[in-house]
């Protein structure tokens, strides 16, 4: 089960639509619909909202020091709350994922993700769930950084928000802890 969700983004009005900021787009998207309210934590450098998803308390963290610095903001909040890492969402911009494809998987490496390395590394474990929504590669490692920190063209971003709706759809059973039915519904079927 899931007590804590995580979007993964940067913080500011110019980062706001860009593909690295996935994981708040989906966070904003979530909240909306459970009627939470996001409010600027200090303790955790994050915004952070309370609610009931699947009729468990489930907390909604957006780290707010950049994305290479988010693992202070998911370790203190865990720590904080005593959420264990089995029960943590991350949910991250994912390049090797075509726009509009959303992906559930346990664990596993960071994939030069450099957020989900921070997370690792102030977790001490990379144990957490992930929840990777699609933005496509721009086909160049040299062109990678410029490509996340840029908003995706009209048609990507409209595949972007379909994978993002898919995913909200998903979450209270991602919460409830039925990862294997979610992840066969999400990986066998076709998103788009």
């Amino acid at each position: 089960m899931i007590s804590l969700i995580v979007g993964l983004g940067n913080p500011g009005d110019e980062y706001k639509k860009t593909r690295h900021n996935a994981g708040f787009l989906l966070l904003d998207a979530l909240n909306d619909g459970v009627s939470g309210c996001f409010s600027y934590e200090s303790r955790f450098k994050a915004e952070l909202s309370k609610c009931v998803i699947a009729r468990k308390t489930v907390r909604l963290l957006k780290p707010q020091a950049y994305m290479n610095k988010s693992g202070l903001s998911v370790s203190s909040c865990a720590k904080y709350f005593d959420i264990p890492v089995e029960e943590i969402l991350v949910v991250h911009d994912e390049l090797d994922l075509e726009s509009g494809v959303v992906r559930l998987k346990k664990a596993g490496g960071h994939g030069g993700h450099n957020g989900l390395k921070d997370i690792v590394s102030h977790l001490s474990s990379k144990d957490f769930y992930r929840l990777r929504i699609g933005v496509g590669h721009p086909g160049s490692r040299d062109d990678v950084a410029n490509y996340v920190l840029s908003a995706p063209n009209k048609s990507d971003a409209a595949l972007v928000g379909i994978a993002i709706d898919l995913a909200v759809a998903e979450i209270p059973e991602i919460c409830r802890g039925e990862y294997q039915a979610v992840m066969r519904r999400m990986h066998t079927e076709k998103n788009l």
